[in-house]
């Protein structure tokens, strides 16, 4: 509850909670006049700057966003979330390093807060350091003593930069941890359930938990690609086919699903279609080792692509980055 002592400071707060509402359905062109309106009226309202710099970031102008924040004190009280947001801003326009040093500085400032640590971590592994991005998962956890159902992410964040470091069984713990904290969350259900079909085993739980996340989230691509994947592998071909077949419709940019849905195709007869998906893949920016393994089932004669191994990474929800 903010202390309102004037009737202007009132307007502003009005102004702000409807910028906000508009902000949450997108309607950010009102939202951005509402929470100008709210400045302009209370310039030392960091509640509405916040809004504001979301405005600008989301519309692809970071740097006014960072010109929104700057004038922020070192005493406001919101000053450390403004900090993390800043960092966020700079990771995205390309300057991690000025990102890495405001995280480094605010662990130091705030030993016991674990959001430094953590959005350091996510913007690590979003660099692909995973190994560096589980020692500041390590160190955001170590702040967290008494792990809460919300704090789950945490430990779904590590595990994924422990499977990318190949560190399994400690990411496998991490994973199960993450589900005992919030037992039917969909993007860890996903993430193990995929995990478990790329190593081919526990084939049957892993398809009922990934059965599971689609339930929750019927409309994820990449989560009904894992589901067809795993069909895939337990030999459901017109299962895989059709599975694939709606998550290519569901995200038909994703390299991923357009390379599993040739694989199935592949293992179906369908070898022209198969070689189609294969290709359409290769123009999706696939990652290094992905249009690697893309290229080679293209040159295979015999068709092993089913048999291909692929990265475990799958659909990560947005955290505090």
């Amino acid at each position: 509850q903010r202390d309102i002592r004037r009737l202007t400071d009132g307007i502003a707060e009005a102004y702000l909670a409807l910028a906000s509402a508009l902000h949450a359905q997108d309607a950010n062109e009102f939202a951005a006049v509402l929470v100008r309106l709210a400045l302009d009226i209370r310039p030392e309202f960091t509640a509405a700057r916040l809004l504001d710099a979301d405005i600008k970031d989301g519309g692809k102008h970071p740097a006014l966003a960072l010109e929104i924040l700057a004038p922020v004190g070192a005493d406001d009280p919101l000053i450390a979330v403004v900090e993390l947001r800043r960092a966020a801003t700079y990771d995205r326009m390309g300057n991690t390093e000025e990102a890495l040093r405001i995280l480094d500085d605010m662990t130091r400032s705030y030993p016991s807060r674990p959001e430094p640590l953590e959005l350091k971590g996510d913007i690590l592994r979003s660099k692909r350091r995973f190994a560096d991005a589980v020692t500041a998962y390590d160190g955001a956890i170590a702040r967290v003593p008494d792990p809460r159902r919300a704090d789950w992410v945490l430990f779904y964040d590590r595990g994924i930069a422990l499977e990318r470091s190949h560190q399994w069984p400690r990411a496998q713990a991490d994973f199960d941890k993450a589900l005992a904290l919030s037992p039917d969350e969909p993007y860890v259900l996903n993430y193990l359930g995929y995990s478990w079909t790329e190593q081919g085993h526990n084939l049957g739980q892993a398809r009922q938990m990934i059965a599971r996340a689609v339930e929750q989230r019927p409309n994820d691509g990449s989560i009904l690609d894992s589901l067809g994947w795993v069909m895939l592998r337990q030999g459901d071909i017109p299962g895989a086919v059709k599975t694939l077949e709606h998550a290519v419709e569901l995200d038909p940019v994703d390299a991923e699903v357009n390379g599993h849905l040739g694989d199935a195709y592949w293992a179906a007869g369908r070898k022209a279609e198969a070689r189609f998906q294969w290709q359409r893949a290769l123009t999706l920016n696939p990652d290094p080792d992905a249009a690697a393994r893309i290229e080679a089932k293209l040159k295979d004669g015999e068709g092993q692509g089913a048999k291909q191994p692929a990265t475990a990474e799958k659909t990560v929800p947005q955290t505090t980055q």
